[in-house]
């Protein structure tokens, strides 16, 4: 039995659930949507939960309006709601006909966009939310936590709780593979599984790098245009996060391309068939690994911000610019105990010009480097520093 962690973004889900008819919850799948609603649904009076992958409970949806006024005093939960996306114009007229907080929770593993057009069938009408594996903050309320194990099998409930690292590993395969020959297809895309996981692994091998679509295409044997739809599938699924450059007023030729990540650091080790720490700390992606680890952790945890990271055509960089309320973070990413930076580092922040820049690495405790410049380690970032940010 698993040791159950609490998800920090339950109150926000309760505060939506207070507010709209309809929450919508969307997240990759198996990242713990259906345990978060089901612990919320505990204070609940009346909560129906259906999967809409089990044949019976989708039985229970064939006349779905009949079934929404039947139970109209209840909150009703539904589990996968891509696999029934024609559910949507149903679900509009019937909140308009009795419209009172928190009649629908509506879970679903594809972004809204993919699902339906939500914003133009639900408008005004849904909360949506995205959940994410657990970042470092909700692991470490885990009685053995560690930093290796979280960064080496990610941040997926089944695979970071997992009772060995072998466990963790089959669980990882097991999830790339049923969503590369399952989900995918699930969703209306027939693509080759194989040819799919191919593209999966090179953007793993070019973790953090500037997205070449020309050089992925000619690799694949495909076109740009087929390279970039299964890109931007994979990140509406949640698999792949890009981070668009910074490009603000600033007279400087700057790259215009964006970076390219795997999300979850679990995912990309097996990916890379890396599959203990020793392994990682001797593989060439070890630097950026820990900075898609940490980049990731900070924008799922931060509302309402925009992210970006800083190029300059003669290579001067920041990993991460975070700008909300017109305040400015710079945070740059270091896979080292006693971290260093170059002079681009310093030209970068001349341009940029950020009120305060953070080097996130894995130290034991926070200290000063330079002027407006602190050291510290994810951890601190996240329960010191985005509480100030939100």
């Amino acid at each position: 039995m698993h040791e159950f962690l609490r998800r920090d973004i339950e109150p926000f889900v309760l505060e939506n659930l207070n507010v709209f008819p309809a929450v919508e919850i969307l997240g990759p799948r198996q990242c713990g949507k259906s345990t978060l609603v089901k612990m919320i649904s505990k204070d609940i009076e009346d909560f129906i939960y259906i999967d809409l992958q089990n044949m019976d409970d989708r039985n229970r949806l064939r006349e779905p309006r009949l079934f929404f006024q039947a139970n109209r005093d209840r909150t009703i939960c539904m589990d996968e709601i891509q696999l029934m996306p024609e559910l949507f114009s149903i679900l509009r007229s019937e909140i308009d006909s009795n419209r009172h907080p928190g009649r629908f929770i509506l879970l679903g593993s594809a972004s809204r966009e993919l699902i339906q057009k939500t914003s133009e069938t639900l408008a005004g009408r849904v909360g949506l939310i995205e959940l994410t594996p657990f970042t470092i903050k909700e692991a470490e309320q885990h009685t053995r936590f560690s930093l290796n194990r979280f960064w080496l099998r990610g941040g997926y409930p089944d695979s970071f709780l997992a009772q060995s690292d072998r466990g963790s590993i089959l669980w990882r395969e097991n999830f790339i593979r049923t969503y590369l020959e399952r989900d995918i297809p699930q969703l209306g895309f027939q693509i080759s599984a194989l040819q799919l996981r191919r593209l999966l692994t090179m953007c793993a091998h070019n973790q953090g790098q500037l997205l070449h679509l020309s050089n992925l295409a000619s690799s694949l044997g495909v076109t740009y245009q087929t390279v970039r739809r299964y890109i931007d599938l994979m990140e509406q699924t949640f698999i792949l996060r890009s981070l668009k450059p910074f490009v603000k007023n600033i007279k400087k030729r700057l790259i215009k391309s964006p970076k390219l990540y795997v999300r979850d650091s679990g995912l990309l080790h097996r990916l890379l068939r890396i599959d203990d720490f020793n392994s990682l700390l001797g593989n060439p992606v070890f630097g950026a690994s820990w900075e898609g680890m940490v980049i990731e952790n900070i924008i799922s945890s931060l509302r309402d911000c925009d992210f970006s990271f800083y190029r300059s055509a003669t290579g001067d960089e920041l990993d991460l610019i975070i700008e909300q309320g017109g305040k400015t973070i710079a945070v740059e990413c270091k896979a080292s105990s006693a971290p260093q930076v170059i002079k681009g580092f310093w030209r970068a922040l001349e341009i940029v010009k950020p009120d305060k820049t953070y080097i996130v690495a894995p130290v034991s405790s926070p200290y000063p480097f330079e002027k407006d410049v602190e050291i510290c380690n994810l951890s601190y970032f996240l329960n010191a520093v985005v509480p100030r940010i939100l």
